[in-house]
């Protein structure tokens, strides 16, 4: 049985950056870390600089994982929306290009944790 519509179908977004009072959803995976079963969701301030972003959530986030004392900041591999990225670390999120609901990949060559390497790249 087929439906038609009696109007047009308008979906409000309710996850928009409007709605987190200055704040924006800012995802991290960390590549062939199956420790963790999804990517993690964060929520900070656009203005928060790169390096605070790691050094404080993300570092704490990751430290449950065997790898993460061993991890090479200088040598991390980053991707923003899927594109190789180089983070400055000294500017805010915003000022590197990253925004409400972005996903953030790090992969740590070398580093895989779990799966002892046995994943492909």
């Amino acid at each position: 049985m087929s439906v038609k519509a009696t109007k047009e179908y308008v979906g409000v977004p309710r996850d928009s950056v409007d709605k987190f009072h200055g704040k924006q959803i800012v995802y991290l995976n960390w590549h062939q870390h199956l420790l963790f079963a999804a990517a993690f969701m964060t929520w900070v301030e656009p203005e928060l600089t790169f390096g605070d972003y790691i050094g404080g959530p993300i570092t704490a986030l990751i430290a449950a994982d065997p790898d993460a004392a061993a991890v090479e900041w200088d040598k991390v591999e980053w991707k923003v929306r899927g594109e190789s990225f180089t983070p400055d670390f000294a500017k805010s999120l915003a000022d590197n290009g990253i925004g409400h609901k972005d996903l953030i990949t790090m992969h740590t060559p070398g580093l895989n944790t779990l799966c002892g390497g046995s994943l492909p790249s």
